[in-house]
């Protein structure tokens, strides 16, 4: 059974049997728009699997994402988090947001940036405690990025800073992790140490949901798959997404899923 557990004064059990994620007839719009960024989108996500989202950009992807973050409000179906509503659980969602959404010239060094993710946990006004920086550092080391601590943001690589994302993460030690491009545009060594968390929060037991563009890693290293098109859910399974993003773009599947 998970224990949902958030400090002293939250804690909650999972339901027994619950998915991790269970999204049912989500429909979100765009803000100030009648218009529908998703439309009719289902799916579940147990614990320990990973799922991929597949799409063209403006798909839909980083907007489910988001929504199941919390960051955008439901216009109407159902988000529940281990048979818990979503709004009782957001503590337990660590989102990792695209690259490019954050500033890399702010002065601040590897290890705080990390250290950013234990706020929620932490609270604003409590200091972070040895426990709070020892997550800090295993997370580091987790990511490959032990000798880069102190290094400032900005000097970081592509891949580098990827990784230091996902460190934040994990140091919020929560039970759904969402995933936003993170294999965008990265070197060879980090599409390794991301495919290797990934499968280390699998066997723990966390539930992992990832939008990508790249198909041979969704074959590869994914459980399950979403097709995701004008915010309609299109396939289902990582079969079914192969074959219907080959209906969809032809010979040019392969040049779609690997675009930056």
């Amino acid at each position: 059974m998970i224990v949902l557990a958030y400090g002293k004064r939250r804690t909650a059990r999972a339901v027994q049997g619950a998915p991790a994620i269970e999204i049912v007839d989500l429909r979100v719009r765009y803000p100030g728009s009648d218009r529908l960024a998703l439309d009719g989108v289902s799916l579940s996500v147990s614990p320990g699997a990973r799922v991929a989202l597949v799409g063209p950009n403006g798909a839909g992807k980083s907007t489910l994402l988001k929504t199941v973050a919390g960051l955008l409000p439901v216009s109407s179906g159902h988000i529940a988090l281990f048979g818990h509503p979503l709004e009782a659980c957001r503590h337990q969602v660590a989102y990792l947001a695209q690259r490019s959404d954050l500033d890399w010239g702010f002065p601040i060094s590897v290890r705080k940036l990390v250290m950013t993710g234990r706020y929620p946990r932490l609270g604003w006004l409590r200091l972070p405690s040895r426990e709070d920086w020892r997550a800090v550092d295993e997370a580091l080391a987790r990511v490959q990025l032990s000798d880069l601590a102190e290094r400032q943001i900005g000097e970081l690589s592509g891949g580098q800073q990827q990784r230091a994302l996902l460190a934040r993460a994990l140091v919020q030690e929560a039970a759904v992790l969402l995933l936003d491009e993170p294999l965008n545009a990265v070197d060879a060594t980090t599409r390794q140490v991301v495919a290797d968390v990934l499968a280390s929060l699998a066997a723990q037991g966390k539930a992992v949901l990832v939008a990508t563009h790249d198909l041979d890693r969704v074959q590869a290293e994914f459980d399950d798959a979403l097709f995701l098109l004008d915010g309609r859910p299109i396939a289902r399974g990582v079969p079914d997404t192969v074959r219907r993003l080959e209906q969809v773009f032809g010979e040019d599947c392969f040049n779609f899923v690997h675009s930056p």
